[in-house]
């Protein structure tokens, strides 16, 4: 499986072509946090045969993220994978990407983005 490590993301969204960032965090964790990394688009990941073929024909890779960087944004990232997507997941989670300071965004009210 495909790790990314918070450094090499943070390095990545500077990019020219940045990877489509995927918010997994179960829709309490996401509430409870109030934020998101900027420019990411959350899913849920309980709905996930729902949005999977829409996130499959986006081009460019993917980089999953959850709260801890477990089960689910692997499960994310095994499955995207495994329909022949560039897929990753951040290691950590979110929570590491907030514990070594890097930018955070509030989340927006109503819809599925931020």
């Amino acid at each position: 499986m495909r790790a990314i490590s918070v450094a090499a993301l943070s390095s990545c969204l500077m990019e020219s072509n940045p990877p489509v960032l995927i918010d997994v965090r179960r829709q309490g964790a996401r509430s409870a946090s109030g934020m998101t990394i900027e420019s990411a688009i959350w899913r849920d990941p309980a709905q996930w045969l729902d949005w999977k073929d829409e996130l499959a024909a986006l081009s460019g890779p993917l980089v999953f993220f959850c709260v801890h960087g477990h089960e689910i944004s692997q499960g994310m990232t095994a499955a995207l994978s495994a329909m022949g997507k560039d897929a990753k997941y951040l290691e950590g989670g979110f929570s590491e990407w907030q514990k070594v300071g890097l930018p955070v965004a509030a989340i927006a009210s109503g819809g599925n983005s931020n």
